[in-house]
């Protein structure tokens, strides 16, 4: 079956290569429309929604089965573009795009990853201020914020503080597609710095505060994806690439440390949306000359790649009842990693859990009934592009008490307001606690 797959790969359509430079709307729809019509086979190209001034916000969805959602095949995503003046993660997009498609049949593991991943990828969020561009500079542009002028990335209901700025079209249009998929896994673009930033972006004391971060249940697993992007990059890597006041050992960084942040996208991800996300910031330089594109390239290629792996780490599987119907809205977590809006089944019954390897309890909770307890160990690596299968099938007697099929998501409040405990992790350690001393002392 793979010979056969690698042998066809050689008779796939060969379209122009994209060049290194930045494509506006019409030429960005041209080429997304001519990946589409070239590999049809793997492709999906769909709007999700319009930009204040009309223009479309599209998502390109690379996967062996592009149109629907298929049982145990996770959903990840990027996006790009969400500052209009950051240009870099754009164009990054595009290529990888046309890597995908163009490596599928010909190099095993990106035909691997295909048949076992929905890649969903949305180039530009902020069509508009990146046509507002008149004239590139490295540090700030008119194209920022939208159309509006509103910062999408400080947009987004906050699960710390009330965030009652006017939702804007392009928020909206992510939020109700976040809504229409089981997505896993997925990082944002920007431009500006080199770090790989993971959640929170905002907190409270709870979260750990007052030691200068603020910290997620899964914070173990947000340092290891965002130190699996920064190992690949050879600059991301460097100390203080960007000579800027603040360094990024490792080229990691929890984002409240770096600096809080209101309404981001991560957070909302993370809570609302049951989905990893972290913020990859490419460039020292927001909207570099076209000609370092394809230096940008080749040191964000193998990282790019190495990170969609990460959605095949951890726990999935289906939740039943007795007579093999799948459950949907059933909440399942970690024992001890539970999430302030609780994880669950979506209308598959279906359930993903990234996780490093390790033993873990995770807990099924039924409307009705006491919570169900399934021991786990997650193994060193992932079989062939897969987290460890555990469907569960609930000993319950009897019908299963209606389980309403309401929105799953939590109520779109401040969730963290009230909270007065959280992780373990945020507990701090001796060093921790000096680093934190050292960075409030001479910063």
């Amino acid at each position: 079956m793979d010979c056969a797959r690698l042998w066809l790969g050689l008779l796939l359509p060969v379209v122009a290569a994209l060049d290194f430079s930045y494509h506006h709307q019409p030429e960005m729809e041209a080429f997304l429309k001519s990946i589409t019509q070239n590999y049809s086979s793997i492709t999906h190209l769909h709007s999700i929604g319009k930009s204040v001034e009309g223009r479309n916000l599209w998502v390109l969805i690379v996967g062996r089965f592009p149109n629907e959602h298929r049982i145990g095949i996770p959903e990840f995503k990027y996006v790009a573009n969400m500052h209009g003046d950051e240009a870099v993660g754009r164009e990054l997009l595009l290529h990888l795009i046309e890597y995908l498609v163009t490596s599928d049949g010909r190099d095993p593991e990106i035909t691997n990853l295909i048949n076992s991943t929905r890649i969903h990828i949305m180039p530009s969020m902020n069509p508009d201020g990146f046509e507002a561009v008149l004239k590139p500079d490295c540090f700030y542009n008119k194209g920022r914020e939208n159309s509006n002028f509103y910062d999408l990335n400080r947009n987004f209901p906050d699960a710390f503080e009330f965030n009652n700025v006017p939702r804007q079209p392009e928020t909206v249009a992510v939020m109700k597609w976040l809504n229409t998929e089981t997505f896993v896994l997925s990082a944002n673009l920007h431009g500006g710095a080199l770090v790989a930033s993971y959640p929170f972006d905002n907190g409270v004391p709870a979260t750990g505060t007052l030691y200068s971060r603020s910290l997620t249940p899964d914070d173990d697993v947000f340092q290891y994806l965002a130190h699996t992007y920064a190992s690949r990059n050879p600059d991301m890597r460097k100390r203080n690439p960007c000579r800027t006041k603040i360094e990024f050992p490792g080229g990691i960084v929890n984002g409240y440390f770096w600096y809080p942040l209101k309404g981001g996208m991560q957070d909302y991800n993370y809570i609302w949306a049951q989905c990893f996300e972290i913020t990859l910031e490419l460039s020292c330089c927001k909207y570099p000359r076209k000609e370092k594109l394809p230096s940008f390239w080749n040191e964000n290629k193998d990282s790019l790649i190495d990170y969609i792996k990460q959605v095949h780490i951890g726990v999935k599987g289906q939740i039943f009842d007795q007579n093999g119907t799948p459950l949907p809205n059933v909440t399942v977590e970690v024992q001890d990693r539970k999430h302030v809006c609780p994880y669950r089944t979506n209308k598959f019954g279906e359930y993903y859990l990234l996780l490093l390897p390790g033993f873990y309890v995770i807990e099924v909770t039924v409307p009705g009934h006491d919570p169900h307890l399934t021991k786990v160990t997650i193994p060193p690596k992932s079989q062939n592009f897969s987290a460890l299968k555990k469907d569960i099938l609930l000993p319950f007697r009897g019908q299963l008490d209606h389980i309403p099929e309401s929105d799953p998501l939590c109520p779109i409040i401040p969730l963290y307001r009230d909270l007065q405990g959280h992780s373990a992790a945020t507990k701090p350690s001796l060093f921790l606690f000096l680093v934190t001393l050292f960075h409030i002392l001479f910063k």
